[in-house]
């Protein structure tokens, strides 16, 4: 459900941290902010004293927050790769791949299917990528029973032996890298 409204929400935080919205003229939380998100609202926050924008960093904020509460959307792995992306060489790599598996999460199933074999056709290691692609997805649905026709949740088996996987395929991506450096 995307809210009525149109354009950027814009967040001012002031000096005592505490964050104002400017359609509304009152004050707003965390969790707030969350559900303007979630409603399909952009939303942008700046510092009003420095007109820093700030929104990456509340961003991970409501992620950090949510994860903590054991509202694990991302699995360890992934987290500790997107850990690892900031120090090596893949991490021109991780961004446009996060960009496009969410904008094939947003268009549905028969997007997602339809792009697992044409995303990122120019980028040597496509077949690694591609596999921690499908990987991401069905982690990112596998706890939705039925979210995309013919999935079901993996096995405890079948975990291990998409990790296993996925890690000689990061590993050899990593080394194709590393060669065209």
């Amino acid at each position: 459900m995307v809210d009525s409204k149109s354009g950027t929400l814009l967040i001012k935080r002031y000096a005592s941290r505490r964050l104002y919205n400017t359609e509304t003229s009152d004050y707003v939380t965390l969790e707030d902010i969350s559900g303007f998100i979630r409603t399909g609202r952009e939303v942008q926050i700046i510092d009003l004293k420095s007109g820093d924008d700030l929104t990456r960093q509340y961003l991970l904020q409501i992620i950090a927050e949510h994860e903590g509460r054991g509202e694990s959307v991302l699995p360890l792995g992934v987290l500790t790769d997107l850990v690892r992306s900031y120090t090596t060489e893949v991490n021109s790599v991780v961004p446009q791949f996060l960009a496009q598996s969410f904008e094939m999460l947003r268009g549905g199933p028969a997007t997602v299917m339809g792009n697992l074999g044409t995303s990122i056709p120019t980028i040597p290691g496509l077949e690694a990528i591609q596999a921690q692609q499908e990987a991401f997805l069905k982690a990112m649905t596998g706890g939705i029973p039925g979210a995309w026709p013919g999935t079901t949740s993996p096995t405890k088996t079948e975990e291990k032996e998409d990790l296993g996987d996925i890690k000689r395929q990061l590993a050899e991506l990593q080394e194709k890298l590393s060669k065209l450096s």
